[in-house]
């Protein structure tokens, strides 16, 4: 059943209004979606921090938009690589010292399909390091913050957490007996949703008011695949991105601009494109299977989570 809260289109920036005021900060925000979400914020006045890995990326990016909105747009970067605790714990405190409000963290940035097993500077499996240590990290550390300001955590998914296991391989998370690239990015993308979802649950009762909303893009003409994934994942893609199966990154940052601006949204879903196989179309609340919010397997991620980051969340 087609969701019709925002009309047959969906859910579009035609429904903002001004962002004058608002600071969003952003992982991933130098290409792809995440730049294009960027841009929707800046070009309704808000201020934008992006935390990106590339620092000649992003000055680029910061240039191509100062460009676009004038040298006064309120736009910069963080240099950080989600890959790598230190460089999170360190960009985190720079935005902390720097950004003294969040109306949103979004968390955008990703590796996907790497098609052999690499392992992060920490140690952990290379997709679930980054896609999710990293942004559990910079979640917890930039709480506080966001709590201030009555703000958001974007839990940007995939809907490859339906694929592959299905829950979390507790007993090798580092898939070292049977590393395959596409079940590994899954349960990266299933480990950021369990998280944005005990989060939920964590919150429940306390005086903290943070809203966490969880999303996709669909299938976005985006360099995730090109920048990570192997020859021939890439050359797919390729092939796929010339039909009309793939949209364009603008559409892919819908998703994540609605759950950080839009009132009245539910926590307990996944928003995204609405049409065929959830893909593409519309933009709206999809489908959430129940397999993301088994509670045993969340409360037990987040145990995990805590002691693999050596980080603990206080709520």
């Amino acid at each position: 059943m087609a969701d019709t809260t925002f009309g047959p289109k969906g859910w579009t920036p035609n429904r903002l209004g001004s962002l004058a005021g608002k600071t969003y900060v952003i992982t991933g925000g130098n290409a792809g979606a995440g730049f294009e979400a960027s841009r929707i914020f800046l070009s309704k006045g808000a201020q934008v921090v992006m935390l990106n890995r590339s620092a000649e990326k992003s000055t680029a990016a910061v240039v191509a938009l100062k460009e676009e909105f004038g040298t006064d747009a309120e736009v910069s970067f963080v240099r950080m690589d989600l890959s790598d605790l230190a460089s999170v714990r360190a960009a985190a405190d720079e935005v902390l010292k720097t950004v003294p409000q969040i109306d949103a963290l979004i968390c955008n940035a990703a590796i996907a399909q790497v098609p052999t097993q690499q392992l992060t500077v920490d140690g952990f499996e290379s997709q679930l390091g980054t896609n999710h240590y990293g942004h559990f990290v910079l979640c917890g550390m930039l709480f506080d913050r966001i709590d201030a300001s009555k703000g958001r955590i974007v839990v940007v998914a995939s809907l490859g957490y339906n694929m592959g296991i299905k829950t979390i391989q507790f007993d090798d998370m580092n898939w070292d007996k049977n590393y395959s690239a596409n079940p590994v990015y899954s349960q990266s993308k299933l480990a950021q949703m369990m998280f944005a979802y005990e989060l939920q649950d964590r919150l429940k009762g306390t005086v903290k008011d943070v809203s966490i909303y969880v999303c996709h893009p669909g299938a976005s003409a985006t360099s995730l695949i090109s920048s990570s994934g192997g020859l021939m994942t890439r050359l797919t893609w390729w092939l796929m991105s010339k039909t009309p199966m793939v949209q364009t990154a603008e559409r892919g940052s819908y998703p994540e601009v609605m759950c950080a601006t839009e009132d009245g949204l539910e926590q307990r879903a996944l928003y995204g494109p609405t049409g065929l196989m959830q893909t593409g179309g519309p933009v709206g609340k999809g489908t959430l299977n129940p397999h993301a919010y088994d509670k045993d397997v969340m409360e037990k991620l987040w145990r995990v989570s805590e002691e693999a980051t050596d980080f603990s969340w206080e709520i």
